[in-house]
């Protein structure tokens, strides 16, 4: 009885990139995007202001917030990037310098997996007959990375400054299009804050109606605190 090649076996599901460097800060963008901004004019309107202040201030908050978030993000990933691309090029130089002992390295820790000491020896063996296959083995095995799918730091900034600029808006339409209604504002946060926790819940397998009611709570409380600040240094100022 024959069997079918390795490589013509069928691969029958797929996975979501889970390394790409984009979700986690788009998510976290407009997570702070509507809970910053939100809190923000919820603060302002607490202290009393006029809508032509609430909509100044919105619009500093969704800008100066939008910047902070990409060079933040930016700087994080980039540095990341590069304390990886170190620790690669140490490996790198081990292999050149001694090959031997990071076969034995690399053979300890696939024994230290469950394969047998010969195996382990094999496949380390294999491994190591060409070096950029060695190096790109370790990286894995020992950093944990995938050297050839570093996370972007363009890309990181990208997003975030993109989810930011949407989430922080979305409390600032109302006054905007010249509806100076803070319920108008809450309303569509409320929205908003629900529907993103549902959809990231709904991404990571997880309960919608908790995920969304859980951030909703929490940008509310956010809110309300901020509102009740303001107002207090409100009333002592006036």
């Amino acid at each position: 009885m024959s069997s079918a090649p390795l490589h013509a076996a069928e691969v029958h599901h797929s996975h979501r990139d889970v390394t790409g460097g984009w979700l986690r800060p788009a998510v976290f963008g407009v997570m702070d995007g509507l809970v910053s901004n939100a809190s923000l004019i919820a603060g302002v309107v607490g202290g009393g202001a006029g809508v032509h202040t609430v909509t100044i201030a919105g619009l500093a908050g969704l800008v100066s917030g939008a910047f902070s978030m990409a060079t933040g993000e930016y700087t994080s990933v980039r540095s990341q990037t590069e304390m990886t691309l170190a620790e690669i090029d140490v490996e790198r130089r081990e292999i050149a310098r001694n090959p031997e002992a990071e076969e034995r390295e690399l053979a300890a820790l696939y024994e230290s997996r469950g394969l047998s000491p010969d195996l382990a020896r094999e496949v380390a063996r294999q491994l190591h007959r060409h070096d950029e296959v060695a190096w790109r083995v370790h990286a894995r095995e020992e950093l944990g990375v995938d050297p050839d799918d570093l996370p972007s730091p363009w890309k990181a900034a990208g997003s975030s400054f993109l989810a930011f600029a949407l989430g922080a808006l979305v409390p600032l339409l109302p006054f905007l299009f010249g509806v100076g209604s803070v319920a108008v504002a809450v309303a569509l946060t409320a929205v908003a804050l629900f529907a993103t926790g549902a959809l990231v819940a709904r991404l990571t397998s997880r309960s919608p109606l908790f995920g969304g009611a859980r951030q909703l709570a929490l940008g509310a409380a956010a809110a309300a605190v901020t509102f009740g600040v303001g107002h207090l240094v409100g009333t002592v100022v006036s």
